[in-house]
């Protein structure tokens, strides 16, 4: 009998969890993929957060904010899936041998930049690439007639399709979670679809939590008791910015890391044996600079233009 809840014990305990033993039944080694992909949601990950706080801010409201966590575990649950079927067939060992973080951080960061660049362009906040392909100034004539973000030309809807195509790129970053799936727990699986199902339950565990964050970053501004079309403005031009400097950070950093890769080896302990939480490193910094510099400071930035703003004036 004892020997039947042995599991169930062990699911309590956070080394099992992180190091699941071999010879594992295929519903217990399901069951660890969910809650190893809820820690995963849950820690500041720089594959999930800085995508999942740019595509929820921009929906402004808890059903929107939702709606793009789910939107992005979507794409990150098919990639993970994908994932661990390439890990049963051995071909996850590839990331063994090459250091691929670097090249999936610049195409990250490439579209995140032309997500960014696609909401900006046509509003009053101008962009380096406006220039770079030969555009010109963009301004809103009703804007100087009325506050900007009462416009019909002001921000526009940031559509959260884009990501779900980001969840499954981000997702090809191989992580200490990715790693206990890809390369410990799908090989153990009795088939290969078993083994992509050791990602897609991985892939739901992320989900659940990205959903709540997702709606906890979509009310950050209500708390300052905007109106409705006041919340949608702040919101989508701190998406849309986050985006764009976002994917430039993400760009530069990536291509750093791939002309050297020991960048992304470097890191400080913290003793928490939380894979995320154990280290601050280049995963970290990115983390802080999109989500809490670039992120957390044009949602400021956005609050003070309409705080400072008057009939006939357009936010800078």
């Amino acid at each position: 009998m004892a020997g039947q809840y042995q599991w169930v014990e062990g699911m309590v305990d956070l080394g099992f969890i992180l190091n699941p033993p071999a010879g594992l039944a295929a519903p217990v080694v399901l069951v660890i993929a969910i809650i190893l992909g809820m820690l995963h949601g849950l820690t500041p990950d720089e594959h999930t957060w800085p995508i999942t706080f740019s595509y929820s801010v921009g929906s402004y409201s808890t059903r929107g904010g939702m709606k793009a966590g789910l939107m992005f575990s979507t794409g990150f649950t098919i990639q993970r899936s994908i994932l661990a079927a390439l890990g049963f067939a051995g071909l996850a060992a590839v990331y063994q041998l090459y250091n691929l973080a670097g090249y999936v951080y610049v195409v990250v960061g490439i579209g995140m930049l032309l997500a960014g660049y696609y909401l900006l362009k046509g509003t009053d906040i101008h962009v380096p690439l406006d220039r770079l392909f030969g555009g010109r100034e963009h301004h809103s004539t009703k804007a100087e007639r009325v506050p900007f973000h009462e416009s019909e030309g002001g921000m526009k809807p940031v559509p959260l399709r884009l990501a779900t195509a980001h969840g499954f790129i981000a997702g090809w970053g191989l992580g200490a979670y990715a790693s206990i799936i890809a390369i410990i727990l799908a090989p153990r699986m009795p088939n290969i679809y078993y083994a992509a199902l050791v990602g897609t339950c991985f892939g739901i565990g992320t989900m659940f939590t990205q959903i709540i964050l997702g709606s906890f970053f979509a009310n950050i501004m209500r708390v300052k008791k905007l109106t409705v079309d006041q919340i949608k403005y702040v919101g989508r031009s701190a998406a849309a910015r986050t985006l764009y400097l976002g994917g430039i950070a993400f760009a530069i950093i990536g291509v750093l890391v791939v002309a050297f890769p020991f960048l992304n080896s470097i890191a400080i302990s913290t003793g928490n044996p939380i894979p995320n939480l154990d280290s601050v490193g280049l995963e970290s910094v990115l983390v802080l600079v999109v989500v809490g510099l670039i992120g957390f400071g044009n949602l400021y930035k956005g609050y003070k233009e309409i705080v400072n703003s008057r009939p006939g004036d357009q936010p800078v």
